[in-house]
């Protein structure tokens, strides 16, 4: 029996999904999840196989939340759900450690396949994503040093979303100074120098919603 959670924070989204994989009796969805961090613990609780999760999660985005799982959960299989796929999304979740990638206007016909991938621990890949960029990626590591890290873009999500360093700080499980300092890194990176652009830049990069 292959275990699935379901992370998207659109109760129609996860009712669809959830009735594409009924259909399959060897499949079982273990749990639900309508945030980043719900979803973390979600995965903590659950042990799932597959977690297919929406990359613009509230609270905690889908990247972060695929590194999260990734170090807590061994051995699960992380199919990243989204409606955009840039080329720098793309390498994100790779780096975070999906090993799936699905756009949400491609369900129907490939979720099943995704799944059957997954399952098996072979890559599931959708959208723009080419041979070459994945050859790209795996030569060459990690995007551009000016890039945000995860972490930084987990804070940067959780500024943009109005939340506090505190209690960035208590969903991210870090301390209140290194949320801070990853502030303080997201900005000199980004060459910006108020909160309000930040917000600006996360709303733009479609960290939150505009």
């Amino acid at each position: 029996m292959t275990r699935i959670l379901i992370a998207d924070d659109h109760d129609v989204v996860r009712s669809g999904v959830r009735a594409i994989l009924n259909g399959h009796e060897d499949w079982e969805v273990v749990g639900e999840a309508r945030d980043g961090k719900e979803a973390i613990d979600q995965a903590q609780a659950t042990r799932p196989d597959i977690v297919i999760l929406d990359y613009g999660l509230p609270l905690v985005n889908g990247v972060e939340v695929t590194r999260q799982i990734r170090g807590r959960v061994p051995g699960v299989e992380v199919l990243i759900f989204t409606m955009h796929d840039t080329d720098s999304l793309v390498r994100e979740v790779l780096e975070a450690g999906a090993r799936g990638f699905l756009l949400k206007s491609d369900a129907k016909q490939f979720l099943v396949s995704a799944v059957e991938s997954l399952a098996a621990h072979k890559p599931f890949f959708t959208g723009k994503v080419s041979e070459t960029l994945l050859a790209t990626y795996l030569s060459k590591g990690t995007a551009s040093e000016s890039a945000l890290s995860s972490r930084e873009k987990a804070v940067v999500q959780l500024i943009a979303e109005g939340k506090t360093n505190k209690q960035i700080a208590n969903i991210l499980s870090i301390s209140t100074k290194t949320v801070e300092t990853h502030r303080a890194l997201a900005l000199r990176k980004l060459n910006l120098d108020t909160t309000a652009a930040l917000i600006r830049y996360a709303i733009r990069n479609k960290l939150v919603e505009g």
